[in-house]
């Protein structure tokens, strides 16, 4: 069923209140050092503005367990917003109040609000500790609008909950369509050859993405930190590397279900490894089937890796890439996936990055516009993949 969008509200000199991801990473000094969630916001904002609306701002921050805390405070959020639309946009003290409802029923026409860090309130991830927390969300505005696909995965009160008190009046803002329309219309029909790289620390987060995929990719890549536990269900000695033992046999269970599908599945040939989880440690190249020595851990992909799935990656009408190839935060463990990433950038299939680590590693390097769709939400991006629909989502007016 067709969800309602921002298109159609009626919002001139209306309130409203939009749920936004302005989840960014912050060095030391509470600086933001990467505003790519901010400014993916600004067509939606920069819509309802045009349009007579004025625009109330919500999002979380961090993860401060209820509890409010000065270094998640959206502050340096509202300060850049600022700077990106080139107007004043004013900051709440908190998200629900008598402060806060005061400031919302003073707003003039085309006027910016945000409210400070939602997960202040231990109610926003858990909806049932405060029924009052959505409706004291819902009482500042007439519409609601979700714009943060990264939340929509949660059933939390700002994402789900306070759809209840809009009733008719709550719709997908511009960057939520485009991420349910892009990923909507290439995961249900790929084009095939399509191929998957899947990366990141956790089998547990991605088992059921990759069982999913299993079902409609031509073949899919493994590295990362999650490869060491599909090696060692293969009999390979992993060393000291990261490894999710309790998981073992429902990786062997996803082996032989890819054998079964006649699905290739491509892991390492040769891993850089090293004698601590350090950027100074260390370090060789082995070949992956010699296995890793003890007091070695696996923290990259190896060279002949890189060259081998590129090679077969070549050969694709669309990619879909989620997750480092190794520990990219330490350089001399970078290579693998920045390899990957200036590999598909260069490619003139179809590429999809869902998400998380990848977009920072592609950001750094200055290559997101080289990609057909960067997604703004990791996990909800895995989450849509895997079951076809997210709860934030089906909170919307129909």
């Amino acid at each position: 069923m067709q969800k309602r969008g921002i298109q159609n509200l009626s919002v001139e000199g209306k309130k409203v209140l939009v749920r936004v991801d302005f989840n960014v990473p912050l060095n030391e000094a509470g600086e933001i050092t990467d505003d790519t969630r901010i400014q993916a916001a600004i067509p939606t904002i920069e819509f309802l503005l045009n349009h007579g609306a004025t625009v109330i701002l919500m999002s979380h921050l961090g993860r401060p367990k209820g509890k409010k805390e000065a270094r998640f405070s959206l502050a340096p959020c509202a300060k850049r917003l600022e700077e990106l639309l080139g107007q004043p946009v004013k900051m709440a003290p908190d998200c629900v109040g008598e402060k806060v409802e005061k400031m919302a029923n003073g707003l003039k026409s085309k006027e910016i609000l945000l409210l400070e860090n939602l997960r202040f309130h231990e109610a926003e991830e858990k909806p049932e500790k405060d029924p009052l927390f959505a409706e004291n969300l819902a009482k500042l505005a007439d519409f609601y609008v979700n714009d943060a696909f990264g939340t929509a995965h949660r059933a939390h009160s700002s994402t789900a909950t306070i759809t209840s008190y809009f009733p008719g009046k709550a719709a997908a803002g511009l960057l939520l369509q485009k991420e349910i329309d892009f990923l909507g219309q290439h995961f249900k029909k790929p084009k095939h050859p399509f191929y998957a790289v899947i990366g990141g620390a956790k089998v547990s987060s991605k088992l059921g993405v990759l069982e999913s995929l299993l079902q409609k990719v031509d073949a899919l890549f493994i590295g990362g930190g999650m490869a060491y536990t599909f090696l060692k269900a293969q009999g390979i000695e992993i060393g000291d590397s990261l490894c999710e033992d309790a998981l073992l046999r429902k990786a062997k269970g996803f082996l032989q279900a890819a054998q079964k599908k006649k699905i290739p599945l491509f892991f390492p040939v040769d891993l850089v490894v090293a004698d601590a989880f350090s950027a100074s440690a260390n370090t060789q190249v082995i070949e992956t089937s010699q296995g890793i020595p003890l007091g070695y851990e696996g923290m990259d992909i190896g060279p002949k890796t890189l060259e081998q799935w590129l090679s077969t990656l070549k050969n694709s009408q669309m990619i879909f890439w989620n997750g480092p190839l190794g520990v990219f935060e330490f350089p001399p463990f970078a290579h693998g996936t920045n390899g990957m990433a200036q590999g598909l950038a260069s490619l003139p299939a179809t590429t999809i990055i869902g998400g998380g680590d990848s977009v920072a590693a592609i950001n750094k390097l200055g290559l997101s516009q080289k990609f057909s769709h960067v997604s703004t939400g990791g996990g909800a991006c895995l989450e849509y993949i895997e079951y076809g629909h997210l709860r934030g989502i089906d909170a919307l007016s129909n």
